[in-house]
């Protein structure tokens, strides 16, 4: 499932080649301090007769300080199956490369968003994820703590007037600090690295 999410990720990106102007400023009548959005990697949960379904939600919102300096604020639930660090290929949710069991994540996330000229911008988030560990009987073996930190360079493109935009982007995670993973995950993950490069698919409203 996640490959198709990577692949649908990317043809995304690539086909969008509208040049919309996305720098803000204040004397513009389209000018928005809040807004509010998600993410289209939740598509990943429709995906048909998915053995790992992640149960993905993202929901954003955020406050631009200045036309350029943006705050974040996220709330992220998910369900993963796999060690985080797998890079996407063979190994990938591939048989007896899974956890015993799965872990659900809570991650209330902060951010700042730097636009640079026009709509690109770099951005930094830190996810303070709550982890749930069951074991392959869903039950509860544990509960732990990661530190997400992600990093992202992306553009925005902005549509009807400055109501909506979208940021394709591409992002490395990286986790500095884990506690409390149970001996079974990790022994199953301690052969991958701690970072993960990743997509960034995120839509809003402005208001």
């Amino acid at each position: 499932m996640q490959k198709k999410i990577l692949w649908f990720a990317l043809t995304l990106m690539m086909a969008i080649t509208l040049q919309v102007k996305a720098q803000y400023a204040k004397q513009d009548s389209t000018y928005k301090r809040w807004f509010v959005g998600s993410s289209l990697l939740m598509l990943g949960n429709l995906v048909p007769d998915d053995p790992n379904p992640p149960e993905y939600i993202q929901l954003n919102a955020g406050y631009r300080i200045t036309p350029k300096d943006v705050v974040h604020f996220r709330f992220k639930r998910s369900i993963y199956t796999w060690p985080i660090g797998i890079p996407f290929g063979p190994s990938f949710d591939a048989p007896g490369l899974n956890y015993p069991g799965h872990a659900r994540i809570l991650a209330p996330t902060v951010g700042y968003q730097r636009f640079w000229w026009k709509g690109v911008y770099t951005s930094v988030y830190a996810l303070n994820a709550f982890e749930k560990y069951m074991d392959e009987n869903n039950k509860k073996i544990g509960n732990g703590y990661t530190l997400y930190l992600d990093f992202y360079l992306g553009y925005q493109f902005k549509f009807f007037k400055n109501r909506f935009f979208f940021e394709p982007a591409i992002g490395i995670s990286y986790w500095p600090v884990r506690t409390n993973v149970p001996e079974s995950f990790k022994a199953v993950e301690q052969k991958w690295p701690n970072y993960f490069i990743q997509p960034g698919l995120d839509f809003g409203f402005n208001f």
